[in-house]
């Protein structure tokens, strides 16, 4: 079930957007932006916190803690429900159009009368908003992708919402009895950015058991469809998943089938022909005899048809099956595999947890290695000084104690501005373990300008990682143009490392990107880009990534040992 901490940092988040179209004062909706995020990175339930417990979380004051407890109690708070009349729901669908803040919305609706998504894009299309102070044909020119674009992902979700209400339906299916496996299927085993709906297999000789169970747990808000073996329901969340019900012994094969892609599947069953056998969801058999010829795992299946195991994560069509016959898949990069992380925040700027809090966090997951990043000062919100970065490389320095068998690297995430320069002379850098640098503003220079500014910063010989290179977030903000392999091309030249940034809305760069990136010898880092203890978890959706994009440890250098990666972060010093 979602937590109570994700429903009330939802309800604060809703009314930070709303002050930010009603209010003039910017800091007002920042607050709640802050408190929204500290309670949902939060580790404790809300729900078992009493008032003291609440007021203690970072950036929950007083005020913001009542209405805390109001959202626990009723689901709303007088305010919200204020706001909620005062603004039309339409002015506030137009603000989920990226690049369309709160305040063009509000300037369309008191100056065009325009309080919905379809008269927004009626007046774009005919060139309407220009005549409007701050917008231009450019401006319409956005509004009409955005929309398109957002029209065209409806029903998706992130991957880390899909896999909370994923995991949390498989543990309870797994506890049933007669259930032998429970697994995912579908394009969120293969780790795809987005999910429209779930596929869940359960191996059991009990398909009936499984169903009635399945179709009463209390996620389930709507049931679609009921078959002996096949249900479709929609979850409270509003995610549609499909759960399976298989016999053992054709394991493998259905895993094969419903996990996908499509045209993965397409080519198999194409090798299988010429073989003369047929491939479906219950095996792999002689087409002549209908002898059955694999089913039980996935690997049996494979090898019969001449290939070794395909990772789920390479079944895309993308050459994964020539490679496969060549002997040249490769080893992709797994969880286990990472050392360390390279691009953390805590409480001293934007973060949620102490620094204390992240370390403890980081120890647990047994890193070799961690790196706290936080903000340089020319994000000017976070307030960073020289001082108290130093006063926190030197409290960094003294915790090391606490952490024999993890090394504390202090770095800092830079800003890269709009000429490529970062924040602090060459003279303040060198005093840091490794420096992310990372695109916060002037989003939309042109592709020469945007790439120039990149491959400034890259030869910086203090830079080491560009951090979440096309500065997207996923639904909300689109990609900085850039010629991307120019970029490329210098992040090998110069050796810095391109971030995969793990966090599920970012997911940057993305697959197909970092594929080609590594055709230029390009070399990576997967980082969780952690504000709150919870988020070092998203670790595995950059690993994800990284598979998709065929990296193998070699090629990741927070896989590396230490030894290693501090001779690469030294830019051949």
């Amino acid at each position: 079930m979602p937590r109570s901490n994700d429903d009330v940092a939802r309800v604060l988040t809703e009314f930070a957007d709303l002050l930010a179209i009603v209010a003039d004062d910017p800091f007002k909706p920042r607050a709640y932006e802050k408190a929204a995020r500290a309670i949902g990175g939060f580790p404790d339930e809300l729900q078992d916190l009493d008032e003291a417990g609440i007021h203690a979380i970072p950036n929950v004051g007083k005020s913001i803690a009542e209405k805390v407890r109001s959202v626990l109690d009723t689901g709303t708070f007088p305010e919200l429900e204020e706001l909620r009349a005062q603004v039309p729901s339409g002015v506030r669908a137009m603000t989920a159009v990226p690049g369309f803040g709160p305040k063009k919305a509000m300037v369309v609706y008191r100056e065009l009368g325009i309080d919905g998504l379809e008269e927004l894009v009626a007046a774009a299309r005919d060139g309407r908003l220009r005549g409007l102070k701050g917008f231009s044909a450019k401006t319409e020119e956005n509004v009409l992708q955005a929309v398109q674009r957002a029209q065209r992902d409806t029903g998706r979700v992130t991957i880390d919402v899909a896999t909370g209400v994923a995991e949390a339906l498989l543990q309870r299916l797994r506890a049933i009895p007669d259930v032998r496996r429970a697994d995912l299927a579908g394009s969120l085993r293969r780790m795809a950015e987005t999910i429209g709906d779930v596929d869940l297999l359960v191996a059991s000789g009990s398909p009936a058991a499984i169903m009635d169970a399945f179709t009463g747990y209390e996620e389930v808000e709507q049931i679609l469809a009921r078959g002996e073996t096949k249900s479709s329901v929609v979850t409270r969340s509003g995610l549609q998943v499909d759960l399976r019900v298989i016999p053992n012994e054709a394991w493998g094969a259905a895993m094969i089938y419903f996990t996908g892609s499509k045209a993965h599947n397409v080519r198999i069953r194409e090798m299988a022909v010429r073989k003369g056998l047929k491939l479906n969801e219950y095996g792999l058999f002689e087409v002549e005899s209908d002898a059955l010829i694999a089913a039980e795992t996935e690997r049996d299946v494979y090898e019969r048809l001449g290939l070794p195991f395909i990772e789920p994560t390479l079944r895309e069509d993308r050459g994964e099956i020539e490679a496969a016959l060549a002997g040249e898949l490769p080893q992709v990069v797994t969880l286990k595999q990472m050392r360390g992380d390279l691009h953390t925040h805590t409480d001293l700027t934007d973060g949620v947890a102490t620094l204390e809090q992240m370390l403890a966090a980081a120890a647990a997951k047994r890193y070799a290695y961690y790196a706290v990043t936080d903000h340089a000062p020319n994000l000017a919100m976070q307030r960073m000084t020289d001082e108290k970065m130093l006063a926190q490389r030197a409290k960094l320095r003294a915790l090391q104690e606490r952490y024999p068998r993890m090394t504390l690297l202090h770095g800092t995430e830079l800003n890269i501005d709009p000429d490529g320069a970062v924040d602090w002379p060459a003279s303040f850098l060198e005093g840091f373990d490794l420096t992310v640098a990372s695109i916060h503003s002037h989003f939309t220079q042109s592709r020469e300008a945007m790439t120039r500014r990149m491959i400034r910063a890259m030869e910086n010989p203090d830079v080491n990682v560009i951090g979440h290179p096309t500065t997207r977030k996923i639904g909300r903000r689109d990609p900085v143009d850039l010629d991307l392999d120019a970029v490329f091309e210098a992040a090998a030249r110069t050796g810095t490392a391109l971030e995969i940034d793990a966090y599920p809305d970012r997911l940057d760069l993305r697959d197909e990107h970092v594929r080609r990136a590594r055709r230029y010898g390009v070399r990576f880092s997967i980082d969780t880009d952690a504000h709150a203890v919870g988020h070092l978890d998203a670790m595995r959706y950059g690993i994800g990534v990284a598979q998709r994009g065929w990296l193998t440890k070699d090629d990741v250098i927070d896989a590396w040992p230490l030894s290693k990666l501090r001779r690469f972060l030294r830019k051949g010093a």
